[in-house]
């Protein structure tokens, strides 16, 4: 069926979808008041009313390349022609999965080696939580299927993943909660009470200490962590990732790195935790792997792990998804890899996210409206105090951050936020002075309010 938009509005497009079609985070008046997108081109989205928006979030962090990005759509034809799909059960494989494994082990931590894919994040935090509590058991230690996660992270709402997210409105519908999730307050509580970089790292790595005490070591299977957390581009203080490392080995906790959204350059590096010298014992990733143009994510667990599990007790390992493996999404995440080493994207990424930054606190470091501007390399995100707020503290009911989004909406600039927080998170290839008219936007949007 071919697609015909020419004839129709952004108003009529909405209308139209708004009678069939439920949407992630769904409100009708959200839904009826946005954009039908119709077409890409590099750092834009085209709407049905052929006005073009600077997507300052790369779709949902996970565009990296841009849109209609040629390479990708070659690799995508190319593999689509010779072969569409195969199972990827044991027994069952195709060539692109096989080289895609083999780049990862290349690019990963040095002693994760084995992969397992999936279709996008959520399936990869569930699949992590279910090779953490597996190899426990294979360890002789059924008890020990606890996991401990951060107040503020996300981690996707498949209902483990929902589970370990550390954002409460996301729980109410769908209470009660798998049992057996523990969370603790976030790492930044300790550096925005104004406390120096190294205690801040040191209180925070001890609520989790005090955390993996107090549920019983032996009963804790897992502590999962974003290096920056997408939920605000909270950055850990500096020392935190080298003490929860010594903590998890200590008590014989796993540690997963949750990098959906910082793996694959979006920190500046192509896994975040190498900034910090650390290896976890599982990694996942989805989103920039294939720059979004088909959903595939991942994890990648440690050598002592898949040794562990493979051939336990010589019986299948009991997890699987029709799509893991997809020849197409691996053909597509081989052509994204091959150009973000060829163009050093996560090189650039780090320079072009210093620049945003930097750009963004010349510009608002002294707005009254704005209380904190942070992040890493393109995640970065803006605290705004509301109408009416007191002080430089990061107000809640979400006014400001409504506002700003509307004035950016208004100036050609679509991103996201929550509450009174704006995320910006551009593509790896968006140009120079594009980069400075994201600025330019969402500063002149903030001093609107």
């Amino acid at each position: 069926m071919t697609v015909h938009v020419d004839a129709a509005s952004n108003a009529d497009l909405m209308a139209r979808d708004s009678r069939h079609l439920i949407h992630s985070l769904h409100t009708s008046r959200g839904n009826m008041a946005g954009n039908s997108w119709v077409r890409g081109e590099g750092s834009y989205l085209i709407d049905g009313d052929g006005k073009r928006y600077l997507d300052a979030m790369s779709g949902l962090w996970n565009v990296t390349l841009g849109h209609g990005r040629r390479e990708l759509i070659e690799a995508s034809h190319r593999q689509m022609s010779e072969l569409a799909y195969c199972s990827g059960y044991s027994g069952n494989s195709n060539l692109p999965a096989t080289m895609l494994a083999e780049k990862l082990a290349a690019l990963a931590y040095p002693s994760i080696n084995r992969f397992f894919l999936t279709s996008g994040g959520g399936e990869s935090t569930d699949t992590t939580i279910k090779f953490a509590r597996a190899y426990w058991k294979a360890k002789g230690r059924p008890d020990k299927i606890k996991v401990i996660s951060f107040m503020g992270g996300y981690h996707g709402t498949t209902l483990a993943a929902m589970c370990a997210t550390g954002m409460p409105a996301y729980w109410p519908p769908f209470e009660p909660r798998m049992p057996g999730f523990v969370h603790i307050p976030l790492h930044h509580s300790h550096r925005a009470k104004g406390r120096p970089e190294e205690e801040a790292a040191r209180m925070a790595a001890e609520d989790l200490e005090q955390a993996i005490i107090e549920q019983g070591a032996d009963s804790v299977a897992l502590f999962i962590a974003e290096p920056v957390l997408g939920g605000g581009a909270y950055v850990a203080p500096d020392g935190y990732f080298q003490r929860v490392r010594e903590i998890c080995d200590r008590h014989d906790v796993l540690f997963a790195a949750d990098e959906v959204i910082t793996g694959f350059g979006r920190t500046g590096e192509m896994f975040a935790l190498r900034r910090w010298g650390v290896e976890p014992d599982i990694v996942q990733f989805a989103k920039g792997i294939t720059s979004g143009y088909f959903p595939l994510g991942g994890v990648g667990v440690s050598d002592a792990i898949a040794d562990a599990l493979v051939d336990f007790e010589d019986k299948p390992f009991m997890h699987c998804y029709t799509y893991s493996g997809h020849p197409v999404g691996c053909a597509i995440a081989l052509a994204t890899i091959d150009v973000l080493e060829r163009e050093k994207l996560p090189e650039r990424t780090g320079r072009l996210g210093s620049r945003l930054k930097s750009r963004l606190e010349a510009d608002l470091g002294q707005n009254p409206h704005v209380a904190e501007i942070r992040g890493l390399g393109l995640i970065l995100a803006i605290d705004l105090v509301a109408e009416g707020g007191e002080g430089r503290s990061p107000a809640s009911s979400g006014m400001a951050g409504a506002k700003a989004l509307q004035a950016c909406r208004e100036r050609g600039l679509i991103t996201r936020g929550r509450g009174d927080t704006i995320y910006l998170g551009p593509p790896f290839t968006i140009e120079e002075d594009e980069l400075d008219r994201l600025a330019d936007i969402v500063s002149g949007a903030v001093k609107t309010l």
